[in-house]
């Protein structure tokens, strides 16, 4: 065993690894559909491009069809808002956790790519954000939040600036009940044509025009209803606001005092939901567009999703089945343009796009050329045909033009921003979808743009249980069914399973999940037909089965018309109607296999009869025993004896292990031998092998083994290596393999009329009853069997019968070829008992050379259910690469796996959209597009400056920083003390007298507790020494006074320092105010300290003021954020009462004045009380 598996691992040559590397190459190239749970929307109105934000922070870009770029935010957020900076080919995205990020299409490498250049984090700096606007300057971003205050953030340095719109400035003018508490910020809508303006809209329903220049509001508008949104009219006269009632309003920009028009719900008069959004657009010459999403009545259309579009008396609600998230209309007129003239409205789903032509008479809908809905039905199966001829595209293209007629505008596709490289395909590839509702679609899978060409609609043939739909005849509202997601099926019979197609032959069929089974033929004209069901019954054999399932489904009766395209000839009904689960059909034999969890029928659908069926209900499979079956039961009891049983044997026989024969795994007479691979390996099998206990148990389901899993229709040896026969091969869920001779007739001539027999030739029986999931046939020269009439039309070569063919059977735990007609094990490779991993989808390929496309090399993929895709070459079965491409944890993504005979695959990302890969290094389809900015788009950079100047800037930051906020205030007092050292200096030389106008009770009485007392009193003991003293204090405050300026009033001059400092503290942030009141504490704590130090610098007549002095400033320095301006004012008291001593008064009188100290230390505190008071008010 251990031999066996160092020869599937074994290590490539270099020849082999170069020949790799022209062969293969893994990677992941578009997407295709809709973008799944999409978010947000915006349009760039001068390069026309798209954006689509989604929830798990996806943003796309889109322009012309086959223009796409994807970009991702570096953490996963839910995008809220787009915003396009319109002509610079940049886009701002606003997500749920508080970030704003930048975004930039630029070119590397040759490639233009969609990347995140900045980011904004605002957590912990702003509340949650409620709507942000983009003026049409685009130097700023507002930011509305729940708090009611708006922010701008700068967009070319992507920072938030210091200017703030503060709700309670805004609202000075309001009504008392708004005044309380107005609400979070809802809307804010620019002026037309005065970008200072805008109209900012509260929750509640307050609105109020704001001029940004003047800082000033000029109107205020009180809506009685909660609002949802605003909308300027384009003349700038008047606007729009929508409210949660269902109405909408109109008021006057000049008058604030009534709305313009009387509000009326246009769906009243009974409740209505909210309006969520409405645009209001001019038309030059005719009637205005007003458009809204929601405001429909509650009782009776409350779950309905819709957009109203109103003009004149044209009225129109177009409805939708997912929810609406955003919409907005494309206009012919630019920025400077008199009158809006929409000629487009996009509306984004949940789950579609739709474009509605507002120029057509019916405004009809636009045809997607990209961004479909590909689940419109939920998609169950999916088939991909490559080349197809040019006359079945004709067609098909024909077809569908057809079908849609009428439905859809004759207008070019309006988003045609930037440009697509590649290059149109020189072939024509489909991609077949099957979905829930009975229908088959038909996409252009050539390019980048996934288009839709045709539909079958099976669900016409059938009379369906719920009978045809009622008729609404409900006149108003007006609605109108748009957008083609459908979700909803009638019957889940009709549920597509299995879709085959072959192209050169132009047949189709499709199977159904209640046994139906629609062979198509392609006509070029409208036919009239009555259709037949032709049963066949699986399990006529067993009488004592009962089906307990759903009954069948029954067509149509009489004659039925169909339009031209593919139409159904053939239908065959299996019995019991139990889900088709696999399926084969060949053109050129006329001959159809299906098989369900009964077992397999093949039908003659040229005779339109059954040839033969096959039940493979057996109660040893049901029971799930049998002689060799592998138990995959874990008990715990055993598998301990069984670990110590291998530990001894694997002692005993590591020198033997080599040595032990392989058993014996089939059921054919030929025994399987050990037989040497060109790896020069031998595959021995060891009973005890510890690695294969790696086998998962599996589920009780897996016991049904009766399902057939695959069926293979080809011609082959399978009774000697002289005479081929037509053979049928059928797998299934046990592990068994059934191999049927066809007998065919031998003139062709003959085929509509001599029956065509068959017979069972060989069963196998797989030793681990792994289900089979696929088989594929080898020629002599290890190459896949053409596919029919593929040899006859130059497509293929014809098979090599010179050397022995193999087959290889693909199981969910193994490969293993076998030499026909013999049987005889050829090599296996053993995936699951290595690995641990399933067989999910097993496709063969031809990979071509990227230096030689001459030279191709037929391989096998094989994807598990880990996620991961192996390629394997054939029919030696060695491994040459293996590529992680689906995260395991996708089920869905892994189940809708389809590959592409060239290399390429599509697995379904999300329910709404392919991913596109390539395992091929020369079949690679990936976007290539281009944006044209024009010359100037984009603001150039900050221009460096020299080192020197980067270096003040760097200071200048740092200082302003808040750390350095208290550092400031320090230096701010120490200048102040020095200044009051350096004047009691010159007082001690002055022999100046003191000043007879000045007395203690004027000084008591100065002391006031009111601001204007205070004030007096500073400027009538101002002496000429005591106002260089101050002049001094003034310029070093300023350093302080520079941080509460961010927030706040600058102070103008001294003596409305006080003033100032109230007002400061209304206006300062919270953490404005903390950051002063550190700055206060360190204040106190230097200029004690320099008082002190000032101490034995004076006399003893001094000492008893300068105690008085730090008393006084203890008290002023505990106050809030106006502690610094009342230091300054007692510093100049103090500073007063040291001259007053000086000019000669005694010590004895300023010691015997306790009333007088007393006062000097209640009035401060008087002050800061009211300075207390006052910040508690705000």
């Amino acid at each position: 065993m251990l031999k066996f598996m160092r020869g599937k691992g074994h290590h490539l040559s270099a020849e082999r690894l170069k020949l790799n590397k022209e062969l293969f190459s893994f990677s992941k190239t578009t997407t295709h559909g809709f973008p799944h749970r999409p978010s947000a929307l915006a349009w760039d109105p001068k390069l026309q491009l798209l954006a689509i934000g989604t929830k798990n922070g996806l943003i796309r870009i889109y322009g012309t069809p086959g223009m796409e770029l994807e970009g991702t935010h570096k953490e996963e957020a839910c995008v809220m808002e787009l915003f396009f900076l319109p002509g610079q080919g940049r886009l701002i995205s606003q997500c749920d956790n508080t970030s704003l990020h930048l975004f930039e299409l630029n070119e590397k490498d040759g490639k233009w790519v969609l990347e995140e250049v900045k980011s904004c984090s605002l957590q912990g700096r702003l509340k949650n954000i409620t709507t942000c606007c983009l003026p049409s300057s685009g130097e700023h971003l507002l930011i509305g939040t729940d708090g009611g205050n708006i922010y701008l953030l700068d967009v070319k340095s992507f920072e938030m600036t210091d200017h703030i719109i503060y709700q309670d400035i805004v609202i000075q003018n309001v009504p008392d009940d708004y005044k309380l508490n107005p609400g979070s910020v809802e809307a804010i809508a620019e002026h037309p044509s005065n970008p200072d303006k805008i109209v900012i809209g509260y929750n509640r329903g307050l609105m109020v025009l704001w001029d940004n220049k003047t800082l000033n509001s000029e109107n205020t508008y009180v809506g009685s209803q909660q609002l949802e949104s605003v909308s300027w009219h384009r003349s700038g006269t008047k606007f729009m606001s929508s409210h949660n009632d269902g109405t909408y309003v109109v008021w006057s920009s000049t008058d604030s005092s009534k709305p313009q028009e009387a509000p009326v719900p246009p769906y009243g008069p009974f409740p209505c939901k909210a309006i969520s959004k409405v645009l209001w657009r001019s038309v030059k010459g005719g009637d205005d567009f007003t458009i809204f999403a929601g405001g429909m009545p509650r009782a009776s259309y409350a779950d309905k999703n819709t957009v109203t579009v109103m003009c004149g008396d044209k009225h129109q609600v177009l409805d939708f089945t997912s929810k609406v998230v955003d919409f907005f209309t494309i206009c012919h007129g630019d920025e400077e343009s008199e009158y809006d003239n929409p000629h487009t409205l996009i509306v984004l789903a949940e789950e579609e796009i739709v474009l509605i032509d507002l120029e057509s008479d019916d405004w009809l809908p636009f045809r997607l050329p990209h961004l479909s809905s590909l689940h419109m039905s939920s998609i169950t199966c999916t088939s991909h045909v490559c080349d197809v001829p040019q006359d079945l595209w004709n067609t098909i293209i024909t077809s569908g033009n057809k079908q849609v007629s009428g439905k859809y505008t004759e207008r070019e596709w309006p988003i045609n921003g930037g440009e697509n490289l590649v290059e149109n395909a020189s072939v024509h590839n489909l991609l077949l979808t099957g979905h829930e509702d009975g229908s088959v679609r038909f996409w252009d899978a050539s390019g980048v743009a996934l288009g839709h060409l045709y539909t079958i609609h099976t669900s016409h043939i059938f009379v369906s249980e719920d009978g045809e739909p009622p008729v609404d005849e409900e006149e108003w509202p007006p609605f109108r069914k748009v957008g083609s997601f459908d979700p909803y099926s009638d019957d889940p019979r009709l549920a597509v399973k299995k879709i085959l197609l072959c192209p050169l032959s132009k047949t189709l069929v499709v199977a159904g999940t209640a046994g139906q089974i629609i062979y198509f033929e392609l006509k070029d004209e409208e036919i009239e037909k009555e259709l037949e069901a032709h049963s066949v019954n699986i399990v006529s054999d067993r009488d004592s089965f009962v089906w307990k399932g759903h009954d069948q489904l029954s067509l149509k009766q009489g004659s039925l018309k169909f339009d031209p395209g593919f139409v159904p000839v053939t239908i065959e009904q299996l019995t019991p109607p139990a889900a088709v689960t696999a399926i084969a059909f060949h053109t050129e034999w006329g001959l159809l296999a299906a098989g369900t969890a009964h077992g397999f029928a093949l039908f003659d659908y040229i005779q339109k009869k059954a040839v033969m069926s096959k039940c493979t209900l057996n109660p040893n499979d049901l029971m799930a025993v049998g002689d060799a079956a592998m138990s995959r039961k874990k008990s715990f009891k055993k598998s301990l004896r069984q670990s110590f049983r291998r530990l001894r044997k694997g002692r005993s026989q590591r020198s033997k292990r080599d040595k032990t024969p392989t058993k014996e795994e089939t059921k054919s007479p030929a025994k399987e031998g050990t037989t040497e691979t060109d790896t020069g390996a031998a595959t021995p099998v060891v009973e005890t092998k510890p690695v294969e206990r790696q086998i998962e148990a599996r589920s009780a389901d897996d016991s049904m083994g009766s399902m057939v899993r695959c069926l293979y229709l080809a011609q082959s040896f399978i009774i000697n290596n002289a005479l081929q026969s037509y053979t049928l091969w059928a797998g299934t869920n046990a592990g068994a393999i059934y191999v049927f001779t066809v007998s065919m007739p031998k003139e062709k001539d003959n085929r509509k009329t001599e029956a065509v027999a068959c017979q069972l030739g060989k069963e196998i029986q797989l030793k681990h009853r792994a289900p089979v999931i696929a088989i594929q046939i080898l020629d002599g020269s290890g190459h896949p069997l053409p596919e029919p009439f593929e040899v006859e039309n130059n497509r293929a070569k014809s098979p090599d019968l010179s050397g022995n063919h193999r087959v290889i059977i693909c199981s969910e735990e193994q490969f293993k070829v076998f030499t026909l007609p013999s049987l005889k094990p050829f090599c296996k490779f053993k995936l699951t008992a290595s690995e641990g991993a399933r067989v999910r989808k097993v496709a063969m390929i031809k990979f071509v050379s990227t230096k030689d496309e001459n030279f191709s090399e037929d391989c096998m993929a094989c994807l598990t259910n880990q996620g991961e895709i192996s390629i394997f070459t054939v029919p030696d079965l060695r491994r040459q690469q293996t590529h992680n491409v689906i995260k395991r944890e996708d089920i869905n993504g892994i189940s809708s796996v389809v590959f592409t005979k060239t290399g390429q695959a599509f697995y379904l990302h999300s329910p709404c959209e392919f991913q596109r890969f390539t395992l091929s290094a020369k079949d690679i389809l990936e976007a290539k597009c281009r944006v044209d900015l024009p010359e100037g788009a984009r603001p150039p950079p900050p221009v460096s400056e020299p080192e020197e100047s980067t270096e003040q800037q760097a200071e200048e930051a740092e200082e302003k920083s808040p750390e350095k906020e208290p550092e400031k205030a320090v230096d701010a007092v120490a200048t102040m003390v020095e200044s009051l050292k350096l004047k009691d200096e010159k007082t001690e030389s002055s022999e100046s007298k003191p000043d007879a106008n000045v007395s203690q009770d004027e000084s008591k009485g100065e002391l006031d507790i009111t601001v204007d007392s205070v004030k007096d009193h500073i400027s009538n003991l101002c002496t000429e020494g005591v106002t260089t003293v101050i002049e001094k204090a003034e310029s070093s405050s300023k350093v302080v006074q520079e941080t509460v300026t961010k927030v706040s009033s600058t102070v103008v001059s001294t003596k409305e320092t006080i003033f100032s400092a109230k007002e400061a503290v209304i206006a300062t942030s919270e953490n404005a105010k903390e950051t002063v009141t550190n700055a206060t504490e360190n204040a106190k704590e230097t200029f004690l300290n320099a008082t002190e130090n000032a101490k034995g610098m004076f006399t003893n007549a001094k000492s008893t003021a300068k105690e008085t002095i730090i008393s006084t400033t203890e008290k002023i320095t505990n106050s809030t954020t106006a502690a610094c301006s009342v230091v300054k004012g007692e510093l100049i008291q103090g500073s007063q009462v040291t001259e007053q001593m000086l000019n000669g008064i005694s010590l004895t009188a300023l010691t015997k004045s306790p009333k007088s100290a007393t006062s000097k230390n209640k009035a401060p505190t008087a002050i800061l009380e009211e300075f207390n008071h006052d910040e508690d008010g705000a």
